[in-house]
């Protein structure tokens, strides 16, 4: 019994002498930097010794190194202290460790390494370590009263040029409009009611700028920027009394309207955007794409800011971390802007969509979507009423309708002759017994009629093309059959998302249930879509020997890449390509009018009628596609809006037929 009893007072003994053992300097300064790579900033207080705080308070401390990691952007932080195997200080009033921080900041990583000094201290009774902290903790070259500095540069923004280097989107000055109130004088009203004309502005607007809080008399003050080619406005406002103007930076789009819906425009960003985007270095302060390829590549074309932290002391600088200015990259495209502007303005405001490239490379050389705006006034700020005029033009000019779809109409019909040909439902040489203008292929059809412009009888495939014969292509769509023909046409593209820098709405087929709908879409119609570049895309295996050629954009991409080996046969091609060209040269041709001489074109006209039903009328689509066989280094293709009444597909051929002359 008296042994057991000794034990447990030798246990006791142990145990109380364990309790009162003081802690170690490393285990404290360890529990310290634990604190701190949790960045638990006010635990972290705790550990500081009397005099430490003694020259900062609680809430200083903590709203410091809150508002330095805040404003710095500090991520992974990451302070390692080694505590040393054999540490005698633990038996001195004092200790010292070293300690090393790496952590990332806007600027780039930053990384030192400093000494810590602990103090013994009794507190409430009790001998413990404390950390007699100071600035250089934050940072070791921060001192008492010293000031951090973020400082940045904005880099240049890349511009887009087309294949002659011309520019399409550069950098450039325009005008910015103000006031400096104090030389209004007595005329304020008389000329606030001149600015708010000229430059389409509320005079509410022009009083509330005026109204601000950091307006002085003798300060200017900005109201509008205006294009420097303006030049109407700007003889008109320096005849303004205290009307002041400066060119400032800003972005340029000198073939303004008609490269508008490719190019695109630059703006302020928004709350939203700079959500989504702080994550990947933008600002409150950056400009980005609001469109096109400004929109598309706005992260290679808006470069790196360059972002330089410092500190400040006695009237000098040290840089802590530096991230240099990086550029945005120049982007050089295939299209050719001179053909551009030439395509824009031969299109006349009609509500539509063309393109051009060279079909034995992919180079897209124009992609042209009519009416369009502005981008240069849109980058610096649509008025209320201009942008009002926008929305409600019933010609939708803010619309992109080069990616969009649409029914192709008959320019439609030399797939389906290509797809019939391989699957030999179709005979070049055979003709076709069709009577009448409009024909179903039985009574199960009830009310419905595939029609025709051109009566014709017999029909054969040279004459369906120059006649542009919708019961020739119908029938020809049934012999091949739903499962073939949707096949051929997956090997156009059709039900394809397009590996193409802009963003385009893929062609599709839709639904071929029915034996009308496959009718239908062997002409064009039913419910087959297609945008701009899918069609000149498909007839690309016309001068390559049946391969159809990968589309690009970029001046930098690999040219003549095979997209689709032999969508086309060799035969298919032999056969369709001379009947393309008879589409132009034949006097019952329906592209007749663009028989150039000098400059053979082959080609397809198309139009594809909107409606709800048959038997009522809709609006047309317009389309011509050619090229020129002998020298196959220029395609073009157009649709034009609500031709009905206005002559059909011949509204598109002579738009284009112009164009080729020009570029012949």
């Amino acid at each position: 019994m008296k042994k057991l009893i000794g034990v447990l007072l030798l246990g006791f003994v142990i145990i109380l002498a364990g309790c009162n053992k003081e802690p170690a300097p490393q285990d404290r300064f360890a529990a310290y930097i634990k604190l701190w790579n949790q960045q638990k900033f006010d635990q972290m207080y705790d550990y500081l010794s009397t005099s430490a705080k003694k020259s900062i308070s609680k809430e200083e401390f903590t709203s410091r190194y809150e508002k330095i990691y805040k404003d710095l952007q500090i991520t992974d932080l990451k302070v390692n202290f080694k505590k040393p195997k054999e540490d005698k200080q633990a038996d001195e009033e004092k200790a010292t460790y070293s300690f090393n921080a790496k952590m990332n900041s806007v600027a780039g990583p930053i990384n030192f390494t400093y000494k810590a000094k602990l103090k013994k201290e009794e507190k409430d009774d009790k001998k413990n370590w404390y950390v007699d902290w100071n600035t250089g903790f934050i940072f070791p070259k921060l001192q008492k009263g010293d000031k951090i500095g973020l400082s940045t540069t904005s880099p240049e923004r890349g511009e887009i040029l087309d294949r002659n280097g011309n520019g399409l989107a550069v950098n450039g000055d325009v005008m910015e409009v103000g006031v400096v109130p104090g030389k209004m004088g007595d005329k304020k009203a008389q000329i606030v009611a001149q600015l708010a004309k000229l430059l389409d502005i509320s005079k509410e607007q022009i009083e509330q700028d005026l109204g601000a809080g950091w307006v002085k008399p003798e300060l200017f003050v900005p109201l509008r920027r205006i294009p420097l080619d303006d030049h109407k406005t700007i003889n008109q406002l320096m005849s303004i009394q205290s009307v002041v103007t400066k060119d400032v930076p800003a972005r340029i789009y000198p073939y303004k309207e008609a490269a508008a819906q490719l190019v695109g425009y630059v703006g302020a960003i928004t709350a939203d955007e700079l959500k989504e985007l702080e994550s990947k270095g933008y600002t409150a302060q950056d400009l980005v794409g609001k469109r096109g390829l400004e929109q598309v590549y706005d992260q290679e074309l808006k470069g790196q800011t360059g972002v330089k932290i410092t500190i400040k002391k006695n009237g000098k600088e040290e840089v802590l971390a530096e991230k240099p200015v990086e550029n945005g990259k120049r982007i050089k495209l295939t299209i050719d802007a001179e053909l551009q502007a030439s395509i824009y303005d031969e299109m006349q405001g009609d509500a539509g969509t063309a393109g051009a490239m060279n079909p034995t490379t992919g180079e897209t050389l124009a992609l042209v979507s009519s009416p369009s705006f502005d981008p240069n006034q849109a980058s610096l700020g649509f008025s209320a009423s201009e942008w009002k005029a926008l929305q409600s033009n019933k010609k939708m000019p803010l619309t992109t309708r080069f990616k969009q779809t649409y029914a192709p109409g008959s320019v439609m019909k030399p797939i389906t002759a290509a797809i019939a040909l391989e699957n030999k439902a179709i005979t070049p040489g055979q003709s076709v017994a069709i009577k009448g203008l409009k024909w179903q292929k039985s009574k199960s059809w009830g009310g419905y009629y595939v029609t025709r412009v051109h009566e014709a009888s017999p029909v054969n495939l040279e004459k369906a093309f120059v006649y542009s014969d919708n019961i020739y292509f119908a029938q020809a769509a049934l012999k091949t059959g739903r499962t073939a023909f949707v096949d051929g046409l997956k090997k156009f593209g059709f039900e394809k998302e397009q590996d193409y820098p802009f963003p385009l709405e893929k062609p599709t087929i839709g639904s071929l249930g029915s034996e009308i709908s496959l009718a239908d879409s062997g002409y064009g119609q039913g419910q087959i879509q297609m945008n701009i570049v899918s069609l000149m895309d498909a007839y690309t295996p016309l001068v390559n020997s049946g391969n159809m050629i990968k589309p690009i954009l970029l001046a930098g991409d690999k040219k003549s890449q095979v997209l689709q080996e032999q969508a086309m046969t060799p035969d298919a091609v032999a056969t369709i390509a001379p009947m393309l060209r008879k589409v132009v040269t034949d006097p019952g041709g329906t592209a007749r009018a663009a028989n150039i001489p000098g400059y053979p074109l082959a080609g397809k006209t198309g139009t594809a009628e909107i409606k709800q039903k048959q038997g009522e009328l809709g609006t047309q689509n317009g389309w011509f596609i050619a090229y020129n066989p002998k020298k196959p280094n220029l395609m073009m293709a157009m649709m034009i809006e609500n031709v009905e009444k206005r002559g059909g597909s011949q509204v598109p051929v002579k738009k284009l037929t112009k164009v080729f002359k020009m570029w012949k």
